[in-house]
């Protein structure tokens, strides 16, 4: 069973680097796009790939545009077509929004139309915002070089009420914690004992393979 159902519409660089990675995760993902090329090259990597016009409300509807979780308009360059869209998923029920803006401008108009988030750049973001659409218990993420990063996470609610002996979290995903804190509070306190037990409105930070936990994560697997 899928993990989410995405659409994204507008197939460049930025919605088609979002759309592969989301199906790198499990992710059911609707992708639109007038020019049929843009639809044919991603079609191989998503649920559903499809040549319309996304400021068609009737069309986004008879896409199933309506059952998805969260929607990224990725066209940025039109911003009639970027507003349009974002109304045509205000009126879908879409409970998440997340548009692109190719300038401050822009951003204003769609934050002020309804968007849930508007972001503004290319490829590099497109895998960022994939990533947060994904996130489960991360927080925050601080890369330390190209496989290992800092991981602010909130602990799952499974979690609660056990120690890190118990958990045994660098044998089951590859994590070393290295400070927790309460969610209230910016000190971190990095001398804990193995026996620390995990209380609600806890949050650990530790190092580890980004891509390896940010998987665990997205994929709903810890335990």
């Amino acid at each position: 069973m899928a993990i989410k159902t995405i659409g994204v519409l507008g197939l460049g660089i930025f919605g088609s680097s979002i759309a592969k990675e989301l199906n790198e995760f499990d992710c059911d993902v609707i992708a639109v796009d007038r020019d049929i090329d843009n639809v044919e090259r991603i079609e191989p990597y998503v649920t559903q790939a499809v040549q319309g016009n996304i400021t068609d409300l009737n069309f986004l509807r008879s896409i199933g545009l309506d059952n998805c979780d969260v929607v990224v308009v990725a066209t940025g360059t039109s911003l009639e077509s970027s507003v349009l869209a974002i109304m045509n998923c205000k009126k879908l029920g879409v409970a998440s929004i997340i548009a692109k803006a190719k300038n401050k401008s822009f951003m204003e108009v769609l934050y002020e139309i309804g968007a849930t988030k508007v972001i503004r750049p290319e490829k590099e973001a497109g895998t960022r915002v994939a990533k947060n659409v994904l996130r489960k218990h991360i927080t925050d993420i601080v890369d330390l070089d190209e496989d290992y990063a800092v991981i602010e996470f909130r602990p799952p609610i499974r979690w609660i009420g056990k120690t890190f002996d118990e958990l045994d979290l660098r044998q089951k995903y590859e994590i070393n914690i290295i400070g927790v804190r309460k969610t209230a509070q910016k000190r971190m306190d990095v001398s804990f004992s193995p026996d620390y037990r995990i209380e609600e409105g806890t949050v650990l930070v530790g190092i580890a393979e980004s891509e390896i936990f940010e998987r665990y994560d997205y994929l709903n697997k810890l335990k």
